[in-house]
């Protein structure tokens, strides 16, 4: 029975809320506060940082004014006549007592005269030193600036003399000394503290400033800082004004205005946290029993709240009822989503395999567990032939047929068109065989798609717990070994799980990852075999055979090998390198003799196979036509249309193609039809029954005739008697192949051939 809390009773929330929201007003006014404090001490700081720029430019002004009146003091001497004339004629005593009474009027420290040669005449110890820098500002035409007067620096204001020609200077200077510059200060509108200092007396944190720009730095009080250059007469000087402000002290004065500000805030958040906690008292006693009802939930008993009203609380209850209902529902559906298929309904692997692993204990002495492993034959064609809608109604099909025929198994989709099944054999149990016929004619029917036939037939690999495995993922793989095997030795078959396929599984591994090796370490080589031309009775041509000599294992033919490089796509960089190969040696033969290179249906579905004999071409010098590609019917049976434009590719790079073991095929005819093949090369099984009676002559001479009218070449393969060879002549065959004219040779053995005169009548009979 569910666990059930008390029914919870509550009365209106709407006024509840309304005061709850007070709470969220006090942050608000908590952070109102806090903005409007940081505003307050923003608004200090960018009104400190404008009145330390606009003083600064105050600053700038007076020295300008005072200059500009030094100069105009100086300006009334220097026009002087008897000034000019003293000047002129080098009249000292005149020039210092004019200098002297000038230094009386304007009240400066310094008046002195610099020549155009930069000699000085001063009014008394001027202390000026050498006149050698100050020259050559004022010969620039520099009117007033910071000069060195007496290891001080002084505000200087120069004035040509003219008589009518320039012949120097007069220059008045006043120390910038401490009280003149808190003379200065005194007019700022706010408290600052400046100085006059040469560039290389800043500390470095002040010359890397940027000039006239104000910026903050904090020692044990923040200050504001304003470096800005003074203009100098005088050459070697840096001049610097640098003004300080206390940002600490000024921002002192908002501090009576923060305080109200922070007590205001204070007060209005102790006042809304406790009416909002008077109010949060009432809520908290059902949202506890929510959370009561929800942790039970979590541990996995069934909670029902039972409500004594319809107001907002009690119908949260009651969409927390039909939320708990919902939620079990969505679990019950995922569930299932996840331990079945979507496509068949049937359990999938994860839920195969916890149930097998969940049987497996419970076993009991002489009972057992058989698991197959099924994959569909010829699925692939259903797809490529009827569509993947067709595909997916047949595997729905077969899901549902083997649901009814066998209602004992445990049935599972692995994926695509793999089955499993789990059947339990109990002791006593009829053979194993019958059980395997039984599960195999389950699949053997026709199956009606969209007014289509399809036919159905699957392979079987069956492995038996426990003496197979025991455990589940030992017995899916020893059945799935099983099951390479069943499809190994053809379809509509099964296979039992047995020891040495295991040994037979780590082999083929260690054969694949040797063909790795031997791909990327150049391990194959290639074999050529004659082929001969019965007309001309010479050499027309090879085939080129791939070899593979194992380090370890010896001599590997294509046959061991071919088949699991064609499984595991290996084919593809295989083939790449024959067709190089072949072209390569092919290149430095003589005369027009051609190489036939067999292409693989995957290399031939490659998208890049035009590309790589181009390259093979191009990188040999092999010319197009001495290469031949030979290919199977088996290319023809996906895409038709696909197929024929690439021929007809390939065809266009004026390279041969040749249809090998033709014959074998129910639709050879009609590929004949379908495209207009160079060569065709007849099966080694027509040859074979040459001589022997039966048909053979007739399929013979059907063929030759046909490939005749056709314009088509004719070869025939395996020729090993002079009774076939004298045959396949008097039936019109143009080429033959085998060990009768000669076994498939190394490379340097086709070079050495070459090199006999007698290469014309090699072959039959030699």
């Amino acid at each position: 029975m569910p666990f059930r809390i008390d029914a919870l009773r509550f009365g209106s929330l709407k006024l509840r809320i309304a005061v709850l929201y007070a709470g969220l007003f006090a942050l608000v006014l908590a952070a109102t506060a806090l903005i409007a404090d940081q505003g307050l001490s923003r608004f200090g700081e960018n009104s400190a940082a404008r009145d330390m720029a606009a003083n600064a430019r105050v600053f700038d002004e007076i020295l300008t004014l005072r200059a500009s009146q030094m100069r105009g003091s100086a300006d009334v001497l220097a026009r002087d006549f008897g000034f000019r004339e003293a000047v002129a004629t080098g009249d000292g005593a005149t020039i210092g007592s004019a200098l002297e009474s000038l230094k009386s009027r304007s009240r400066s420290d310094a008046a002195f005269v610099v020549g155009l040669d930069g000699s000085l005449v001063a009014a008394g110890d001027a202390r000026i030193g050498s006149t050698e820098a100050m020259w050559s500002a004022l010969d620039e035409g520099r009117q007033r600036g910071i000069i060195r007067v007496g290891g001080q620096l002084s505000l200087a204001a120069a004035s040509p003399i003219m008589s009518p020609d320039l012949t120097g200077w007069l220059v008045l200077a006043q120390p910038l000394d401490r009280a003149e510059l808190d003379r200065l200060v005194q007019l700022a509108a706010i408290e600052l503290d400046a100085r006059v200092e040469l560039a290389g007396d800043l500390p470095e944190w002040m010359r890397l400033a940027t000039n006239g720009e104000v910026f903050e730095r904090t020692a044990d009080e923040r200050f504001l800082y304003q470096v800005s250059s003074v203009p100098a007469l005088q050459e070697g000087l840096e001049p610097r004004l640098v003004l300080r402000h206390s940002l600490s002290r000024s921002l002192a004065q908002y501090s009576s205005l923060q305080y109200l500000l922070a007590a205001l805030a204070l007060g209005g958040i102790v006042l809304v946290v406790g009416l909002s906690w008077r109010v949060a008292r009432t809520v908290t006693g059902p949202l506890q029993k929510l959370d009561e009802a929800t942790r039970l939930i979590a541990e996995g008993r069934d909670v029902d709240l039972a409500t004594g009203s319809d107001d907002e609380i009690g119908r949260l209850a009651t969409s927390f009822n039909v939320m708990v209902a919902a939620i079990e529902e969505r679990e019950r559906k995922i569930m299932h989503v996840g331990l079945h298929d979507d496509l068949t309904g049937l359990p999938n692997r994860k839920f195969f395999l916890e149930q097998l692993d969940q049987a497996l204990p419970r076993l009991k002495d002489g009972d057992r567990v058989m698991v197959v492993y099924v994959d569909l034959d010829d699925f692939k064609l259903v797809n490529d032939t009827l569509g993947h809608p067709a595909g997916d109604a047949l595997l729905r099909d077969i899901a549902a047929h083997l649901e009814a025929c066998l209602p004992e198994a445990l049935i599972a989709r692995l994926g695509g068109d793999e089955f499993v099944l789990m059947l339990a054999i109990p002791p006593g149990a009829s053979s194993l065989a019958a059980v395997a016929e039984r599960i195999s004619a389950c699949f053997e029917r026709q199956v009606t798609i969209d007014g289509q036939q399809a036919e159905c037939t699957a392979s079987l690999g069956i492995a038996m717990a426990p003496g197979d495995g025991r455990d589940a993922s030992t017995l899916m793989k020893n059945a799935d070994l099983a099951l390479y095997r069943a499809k190994s030795e053809g379809k509509s078959t099964y296979h039992f799980f047995e020891p040495e396929l295991d040994e037979l599984a780590r082999k083929r591994r260690q054969t694949e990852l040797d063909m790795r090796t031997a791909i990327r370490e150049g391990g194959f080589v290639l074999n050529f075999q004659p082929l001969y031309d019965m007309a001309e009775e010479e050499l027309k041509g090879f085939e080129a055979l791939i070899r593979w000599p194992h380090p370890e294992r010896g001599l590997i033919g294509p046959m061991d090998f071919i088949p699991l490089a064609e499984e595991t796509g290996l084919i593809i960089p295989i083939g790449d390198w024959v067709l190089r190969e072949a072209c390569r040696q092919a290149a430095q033969w003589p005369g027009e003799v051609s190489v036939a290179v067999n292409i693989s249906p995957k290399q031939f579905a490659a998208p890049n196979l035009a590309q790589t004999i181009l390259q093979a071409l191009a990188t040999s010098g092999l010319a197009p036509s001495r290469l031949e590609l030979e290919i199977t019917e088996s290319i023809f049976i996906v895409d038709i249309e696909r197929t024929l434009s690439t021929l007809h590719n390939l065809r266009s790079l004026g390279v041969r193609i040749a249809l090998d073991d033709f014959g074998t095929g129910y639709s050879s005819l009609s590929y004949l039809r379908s495209f207009p093949f160079d060569k065709v090369k007849i099966d080694r099984s027509f040859v074979k029954d040459l001589g022997q009676g039966g048909n053979a002559h007739a399929v013979i001479r059907a063929i030759t005739t046909l490939a005749d009218a056709l314009g088509m070449d004719t070869l025939a393969e395996g020729v090993e008697l002079d009774e076939q060879f004298d045959i396949l002549k008097r039936e019109g065959c143009q080429y033959i192949q085998g060990f009768l004219f000669g076994k498939p040779m190394a490379g340097e053995d086709v070079f050495e051939l070459f090199g006999h005169s007698a290469v014309r009548s090699y072959g039959h009979g030699g």
